[in-house]
């Protein structure tokens, strides 16, 4: 079983490319750094106070956003428990991260009951109008997949909303707030406003030229014509009313009332601007889809790890199942800081492989059959790691493993590309003064989604159509993820629990699109192997390798002295793709860990996106 030991301190240093925090780690039981927390100001003219680690007692919230995690934050203080803080917390993102999240997009919601040691899952991705049909992003002349930034910025990529759904899901079953009192603190927040920072610009900037084609969205995200000045005050009175139409009619009017006719007609008639007309192609959603749209609880999926108990989001998305089983096979190796290269190159095997079989293998439940179970067997990992050898990478594209015959895993013939898949999305950890955790994961896809803002409104609608593949990744090969009626696309999203003895030890999870995966997969590699502590673990330099000839990294990877090293064994590197920063990031993590002495440690990225926000209801300082 791998240990994390060391002293508790806390140190920062800036390299080159990013800030740092460095910290020690105490036993596996025990997570601990000490850092600074505030719950920061009000809402307004100033922004919250913003640091990336705090520690304390009576509860906890991690996020992308100081404004989001203080709206949780103060539900905690109120007495409301983790699942109160997390719809709070994901509201005030609508508000605040409008390009990354909100009503018009979908999620995955995992959460620990201190209670019963019972953790449950709510599965709120988007699902494809009834109208949807396997070849309804192909052009019917040619049979060739539609352009992918025609798809995009359609109507025919959006899928039917399941946020709203999500927090009515979680509140009904486990929160103590109506579903009014969760979300006013965020109407409250979009009327008054946020001050716009650098990274709010920045996304506006790079998706000026899709605002300006749809009219609601340039009067929204552009006022006056410019992009938004850094300093000055952000509002959204229409998504305010928006939320006070929701806590006064019930969530429900998003999929049966007046909500769900905007989204209907927003849909099949894009509110092009001028010049742009018959350029946005209409979607195929009707108000019955709406109707009949569902946020199912589904059985989470398990594995384990150096003695703990991990549970993630099964399908819909592969993210579960892909982290699992990349450990599973991790398991069968010695990865330690003792060869940091060797233990790098281990990371990226089993997570190409895992990648190889998740495409292959998921989709949506509902529609296909997911062998999860015999993907997260410990005979399928065996038959897998059988393919790593210390010595050599392997090639990629790699092909899938069998787990329906396992004794035939141990293949490394050539498998398919790897599909598209958006890479914005955001992340949020709560936990709460009884022991509850929540680890949450939301979307409207790429950074903007569709870029059709409802009129009136206030939000944006995803793209979330866009998760499925336009034409069978194998010709000749059945896909799990084409698309189809009423079905949700296969998804990379994260959120993780993991429990020590049945109570928590460590949650985390990070927006990314397909990197994600190994966002979530090289924190909890570097936190429960290579010795980190929470915080260097999610500061940590990362490379995403998703069954590609090259492995994406970031700069401060590739400036590692392991690359070498890892050259010669036959790994190859690119830079990761800019987005709307400087410089190349991968995700933005978020986690808590649970300590002995019953304080949390709340960690978010120090630099990445800005750097996010974590507070702690009592600090201790």
């Amino acid at each position: 079983m791998a240990v994390l030991v060391g002293l508790e301190k806390s140190v920062s240093r800036r390299t080159t490319a990013a800030a740092v925090l460095l910290a020690t780690a105490a036993a596996l039981t025990a997570c601990s750094h000490e850092a600074p927390a505030d719950g920061g100001a009000p809402a307004g003219a100033t922004p919250p106070s913003k640091h990336a680690v705090a520690i304390g007692r009576g509860g906890a919230v991690s996020s992308v956003n100081p404004y989001a995690s203080k709206v949780g934050l103060d539900i905690l203080r109120h007495g409301g428990n983790a699942v109160d803080a997390a719809v709070g917390t994901a509201a005030a993102l609508g508000v605040v991260e409008p390009y990354s999240a909100g009503i018009g997009g979908g999620g995955y919601l995992v959460r620990y009951d201190a209670r019963t040691h019972r953790v449950d899952t709510v599965d709120g991705r988007e699902t494809a109008p009834s109208r949807m049909r396997a070849d309804s992003f192909t052009d019917p002349g040619t049979g060739e997949p539609m352009d992918p930034s025609e798809a995009m910025d359609s109507g025919l990529s959006v899928g039917v909303p399941g946020t709203v759904k999500t927090w009515q899901e979680a509140l009904k079953r486990w929160g103590t707030l109506s579903f009014a009192k969760a979300v006013e603190p965020s109407a409250a927040l979009a009327d008054k406003g946020f001050v716009v920072n650098e990274e709010f610009r920045a996304q506006t900037e790079m998706n000026e030229k899709r605002f300006r084609a749809v009219d609601p969205t340039r009067e929204l995200f552009l006022p006056g014509g410019r992009l938004p000045a850094v300093g000055s005050t952000f509002r959204n009175p229409d998504l305010a009313r928006t939320y006070r139409l929701l806590a006064q009619q019930g969530p429900d009017t998003l999929y049966t009332g007046r909500l769900a006719r905007d989204i209907v007609h927003t849909v099949q008639h894009p509110p092009a601007a001028e010049g742009h007309e018959g350029t946005v192609t209409p979607g195929l959603m009707r108000l019955g889809d709406l109707d009949s749209y569902t946020a199912p609880t589904r059985r989470p999926v398990h594995s384990t790890y150096h003695g703990l108990d991990l549970y993630g989001m099964g399908p819909s998305t592969s993210g579960g199942i892909a982290v699992g089983e990349a450990l599973n096979i991790l398991k069968r190796f010695s990865v330690s800081n003792g060869d940091k290269a060797q233990a790098l190159h281990h990371y990226l095997e089993a997570s190409r492989i895992a990648f190889a079989d998740r495409n292959r293998w998921v989709g949506d439940p509902s529609t296909v059959h997911v062998p999860s179970d015999k993907m997260l067997s410990r005979f399928f990992a065996k038959d897998r790691a059988c393919l790593i050898n210390p010595h050599r990478a392997l090639n990629s594209p790699l092909a899938p493993g069998d787990p329906n015959h396992s004794d035939h895993a141990c293949s490394a013939g050539k498998g398919a590309r790897q599909p598209h898949e958006g890479t914005s999305t955001t992340h949020l950890v709560t936990s709460d003064r009884w022991g509850n955790v929540v680890s949450y994961t939301l979307t409207i896809e790429q950074t903007g989604g569709s870029a059709i803002t409802v009129p009136d409104r206030g939000f944006l609608l995803n793209n979330e159509l866009t998760d499925f593949d336009f034409v069978p990744v194998s010709p000749g090969t059945y896909d799990p993820n084409l698309p189809g009626p009423g079905k949700r696309p296969r998804s990379s999203m994260s959120p993780t629990i993991i429990l020590k003895n049945g109570k928590p030890c460590l949650t985390v999870g990070s927006p990314g699109g397909a990197t994600i995966i190994t966002t979530v997969l090289q924190t909890l590699v570097n936190r429960l192997d290579l010795g980190m502590s929470l915080p260097q673990a999610i500061a940590a330099p990362r490379a995403s390798q998703r069954n590609a000839a090259q492995t994406e990294a970031e700069p401060d990877f590739l400036a590692l002295p392991e690359r070498k090293a890892l050259e010669r064994l036959g790994h190859s590197f690119v830079p990761a793709p800019r987005t709307f920063t400087p410089r190349p990031e991968i995700g933005a993590a978020t986690g808590i860990e649970f300590r002995p002495d019953g304080t949390v440690l709340a960690a978010a990225e120090p630099v990445r996106r800005g750097g996010g926000s974590a507070m702690v209801v009592d600090p201790v300082h």
